[in-house]
């Protein structure tokens, strides 16, 4: 490819495209252009030949056909360095173009748009501009394609050196163009997924583009590089589009706790309640009538675990409890909350100046929409559906027949949306909505029991005990049983249910099943 002579324009996003056609016709190069980017052009008095009258052929059917021509594409996937390709141009009385620009309906705009109709849907599907692009992209070598108004400024500086553009900056190019037309095609391959009728659940080719938010130092470990990359769409408050207020920048740790902190909040919607999260569990979680009171009963859950901690609010955080947070020899990592009032940010300011600080606006579940939960292995993705199950009263069966007290109910639902976020083998203790004790992850259940016994330290009589799945054998009962425990919720369905029940009959423990399992792993 030599310097550019002919260009051709055709733009949806017309921004600083006039700025680019200005110097385009300082340097003398010719301008090509379709639709309402020529007239835009032509009415700031810049010379700009139509494409109709290159091809010979007008515009059809609307503009749904104007670029689809051999006049056109010739143009742009001729190869210079090969003889018989120049000559065919040539026969053909085709001119060479050695830069496009050009970007695509507002296909993901008009989709998100309520109550759009299927005619204003189809009339957005870019059909000529894609087919652009991709010719001057496989031809990168030789045309230089643009598909990005916020490159204009490096390829005006370029042009009014008068030198030929370098041949990495060109495949950088080519990668943004093929990018940019992966992106749309994704979009519109989901929106008709999302249309069908008859569908299986998960798709047979899955695409889902997500956008980098922000690179990261580093991932896990500072040996690993790692970036955030956000959906398209969000439509449910979370960690994704929350907005830092204050605070060093957030590790990829901090955002997967804080994520963690966050949607286990959301299970107490209708309450005011405070979750202490570490290594994304919860190491302290309560609610109560006020968020000050919640916040003092969550951290005392464990206050020794609670150091270097990621907390999520789920009411404004005021000036009292911004008081209470600073209080005493605390220290929290991120702060997750709705909103914040001045003076809350103010104290919180002058306690932790690398605290980080997260407005995510109201939490709660977005049931109707609650897409999919995906989980990385190597080299392969899982994905299944969020886990949004909920559980009533009603939907919790007490399994013996001389037990059971009305006033558990309240502690039993509380462990059990906790204990649904906590790593598998999961159990937690839990009283008066306040979570006492947390055993996570361990490998057998009786010894997640003993874990959570100990970490309530004694404050465990009378309370109740919430297992992720079902009990194997009768000992965690039994070691409930020396805790003092005075009730069990669990999903039931091993095939010694009857062994455990009658372990928790000897023992006077109230013994719920909820026929639903929430591993998380």
């Amino acid at each position: 490819m030599g310097k550019i002579k002919r260009a051709l324009l055709s733009v949806y996003d017309k921004t600083d495209i006039i700025e680019l056609a200005e110097t385009l016709a300082e340097n003398d190069i010719e301008i090509i252009s379709t639709g309402g980017t020529a007239q835009k052009i032509q009415e700031a008095g810049i010379d700009v030949t139509h494409i109709s009258e290159v091809t010979n052929f007008p515009e059809m059917m609307e503009g749904r056909v104007k670029s689809l021509n051999p006049k056109i594409h010739g143009g742009i996937l001729a190869r210079r360095n090969k003889k018989s390709d120049m000559d065919e141009l040539e026969d053909l009385n085709i001119l060479p173009i050695d830069l496009v620009v050009c970007n695509l309906y507002p296909f993901a705009q008009t989709i998100d748009q309520k109550d759009i109709e299927m005619d204003t849907v189809l009339e957005n599907i870019d059909i000529g501009g894609p087919t652009m692009i991709r010719s001057a992209a496989k031809n990168y070598p030789d045309v230089l394609i643009v598909v990005d108004p916020s490159d204009y400024r490096v390829i005006k500086e370029k042009i009014n050196k008068q030198t030929e553009p370098e041949y990495e900056f060109k495949k950088e190019m080519a990668y943004k163009a093929f990018n940019h037309t992966a992106e749309y095609d994704a979009i519109i391959q989901n929106y008709f997924f999302d249309q069908l009728d008859e569908k299986e659940e998960f798709p047979e080719i899955l695409i889902h583009p997500y956008y980098k938010k922000n690179k990261l130092r580093y991932g896990e470990n500072p040996h690993q590089k790692a970036a955030f990359y956000q959906e398209r769409k969000i439509d449910e408050n979370g960690i994704t589009n929350a907005v830092q207020l204050e605070g060093k920048e957030l590790s990829f740790n901090n955002i997967n706790d804080a994520n963690g902190a966050i949607e286990l909040i959301k299970e107490f919607y209708d309450r005011p309640t405070v979750a202490v999260i570490k290594h994304t569990n919860p190491c302290g979680l309560a609610s109560a009538d006020n968020i000050v009171t919640a916040f003092k009963k969550a951290h005392a859950g464990d206050p020794l675990s609670a150091f270097g901690s990621v907390v999520a609010v789920n009411r404004e955080v005021d000036e009292k409890l911004a008081e209470e947070i600073i209080s005493g020899d605390k220290y929290i990592e991120v702060i997750a909350a709705p909103d914040y009032s001045k003076e809350s940010l103010k104290l919180l300011h002058n306690r932790w100046e690398s605290l980080r600080i997260l407005k995510t606006g109201e939490l709660k579940f977005n049931y109707q929409n609650s897409g999919y939960d995906f989980k990385k292995v190597t080299k392969g993705l899982l994905a299944q559906n969020r886990d949004l199950k909920m559980i009533l009263k009603e939907n919790i069966k007490l399994q013996n027949k001389n037990f059971g007290e009305n006033n558990l109910y309240k502690d039993l639902i509380f462990a059990w949306k906790v204990v649904k976020h906590v790593k598998s083998n999961a159990i937690v203790i839990a009283k008066d909505e306040m979570l006492l004790g947390v055993g996570a992850g361990q490998m057998s259940r009786v010894d997640a029991v003993i874990i959570a016994g100990r970490k309530a330290d004694g404050r465990q009589r009378g309370a109740v005990v919430a297992s992720d799945a079902f009990f194997p054998f009768p000992d965690a009962v039994k070691k409930a049983g020396e805790l003092n425990i005075k009730a069990i919720i669990q999903p039931g369905g091993s095939i010694r249910d009857q062994q455990v029940i009658d372990q928790a009959d000897q023992l006077g423990i109230a013994m719920y099943f909820t026929e639903i399992r929430h591993f998380c792993h």
